[in-house]
């Protein structure tokens, strides 16, 4: 893309790949780093991070979870100790191999995920029943030598991230944990970025390595494909023995303890723009848009300049009290039109137009980004803007369920199933259960089983590949 080029110039439809990408950059949520497989975070993506680490923030504490600090560097030896685990993570690990020009001897893995460092404090610090549950999340960022096509929020080689790691006295303590964290995510996705999902387990090919099993929310994209947008995973006891995290109960006996693990990364960003941008560009859910709120002043003369833009100064007091978010555009020499494209390919959710006729007539014009439909309110009226904006966000969330719908498909026979997997979509098929059938479909059609959903066991039904009886109806799709 050259510097002169204004807007998207690509549409959804027809360049999916080319079109996200546009967004990203244009809207200046992120941009290339010099070195191949990352970005940088500029202050609009960083906000919608902030917003989401916000919430999430508030609803941990309120199960008692706090926050910590590990740091990034990982010696080879800890990351040993669970074979099973590391050996998942081997070919994406960064490796520190040397201080200035000394070799240091043991390796330094650079953070692929915390569990090994995690449980090796975990172990100093659990003593007995009394320290128990522990409960921390870790806001950090990971590093994994991403050998795919990298995509900004997608697939890189860093990324930003949250992951909670719990310890508990009993299986079933923990084995709530888990389902009460994976319920915490689903709420946020869909109350504050506007995207649903669909939650259950990964089956035992798909599963964290190291986990007992993993439980996934999982969404489907516009282009047909589906994208995991979190995992809350029950480790049992599997990294308790080999890392002895272990704790004396009541009669000072003594038990290897019960684990989770748990987290989402800056991909929500990326599912926020696939799912609600537009051939404008962004379009963003109200509670976590940087800018909820622009006034745009329109005037033609310095005179009624000073004039609409005082104006626009006190309604956007009046609206920040309302405790939103609120932008005056005082650009010179940009037209009111450009600036229109401009915030909405930044997709604030609701734009004011104000100028000396509205002025005279007490009112403001409002535009929402998402239907492009304009209305007026009078100056007294400010007090609806909360109303309106609850109204978008509702509106973003609807039109997201209608558009998965429309992606989501039920088929009992393997030769559609391959028909439709090519337009894409989510695809529930019966299942028998064996790994073999799971993994023929994949070599056939590219397709994984993206998640079984809670409650789909179903044994009336035979297989989509093999024919044999099936244990489960999972959702299956071609994913990022």
């Amino acid at each position: 893309m050259s510097k002169e080029e204004v807007g998207i110039t690509v549409s959804k439809n027809e360049d999916f790949s080319e079109w996200y990408t546009q967004v990203v950059l244009k809207a200046k949520l992120a941009d290339y780093a010099p070195v191949k497989g990352l970005i940088v975070l500029r202050p609009d993506g960083y906000s919608i991070w902030e917003s989401l680490k916000e919430t999430f923030d508030k609803k941990f504490r309120k199960k008692g979870i706090r926050n910590g600090f590990l740091p990034i560097l990982i010696p080879e030896s800890l990351l040993g100790k669970e074979q099973k685990h590391f050996a998942g993570f081997n070919p994406e690990v960064f490796w520190v191999t040397h201080s200035g020009t000394n070799e240091i001897g043991d390796r330094l893995a650079l953070r692929p995920t915390s569990e090994t460092l995690a449980y090796t404090l975990y172990s100093k610090w659990i003593q007995s029943w009394r320290d128990l549950p522990l409960k921390i999340n870790f806001w950090n960022t990971a590093l994994r030598a991403e050998i795919k096509a990298t995509k900004p929020f997608l697939r890189t080689s860093e990324f930003l991230w949250q992951e909670g790691h719990t310890v508990h006295t009993t299986q079933e303590e923990a084995e709530n944990e888990v389902l009460e964290i994976l319920e915490i995510y689903q709420k946020t996705v869909e109350e504050e970025l506007a995207i649903p999902v669909v939650t259950g387990k990964k089956s035992e090919k798909e599963k964290f390595v190291g986990a007992k099993y993993t439980t996934t929310m999982e969404a489907i994209m516009p282009d047909g494909k589906a994208l995991q947008m979190g995992t809350s995973h029950f480790l049992a006891q599997n990294f308790s023995k080999p890392f002895e995290v272990k704790f004396a109960d009541k009669d000072n006996v003594e038990h290897f303890a019960w684990q989770t693990s748990w987290g989402v990364s800056w991909r929500l960003i990326g599912a926020m723009i696939m799912v609600h941008g537009d051939d404008q560009g962004l379009s963003l859910p109200p509670k976590v848009a940087p800018i909820q709120v622009v006034i745009v002043p329109i005037y033609k003369n310095e005179e009624m300049k000073n004039i609409v833009i005082s104006k626009a100064n006190e309604i956007r007091d009046n609206i920040e009290k309302l405790g939103f978010r609120v932008h005056v555009d005082e650009r010179e020499g940009i037209s009111p039109g450009y600036k229109f494209n401009d915030w909405e390919m930044k997709g604030v959710p609701l734009r004011i137009e104000l100028g000396p006729k509205d002025i005279e007539k007490e009112s403001i014009v409002l535009a929402k980004r998402i239907e492009k439909e304009k209305t007026s309110i009078s100056f007294n009226e400010i007090s609806k803007i909360s109303t309106i904006l609850e109204e978008i966000q509702a509106t973003m969330l609807k039109n997201a369920q209608e558009k998965a719908q429309e992606n989501t498909f039920e088929i009992s026979e393997y030769s559609e199933f391959k028909e439709k997997i090519e337009r894409g979509g989510f695809i529930h098929a019966p299942w028998c259960g064996a790994l073999e059938c799971e993994e023929k479909i994949k070599e056939e059609t590219g397709a994984d089983i993206r998640v079984i959903p809670f409650n789909s066991e179903n044994t009336t039904a035979n297989c989509i590949f093999c024919k044999k009886t099936s244990q489960s109806i999972p959702i299956f799709a071609r994913g990022y």
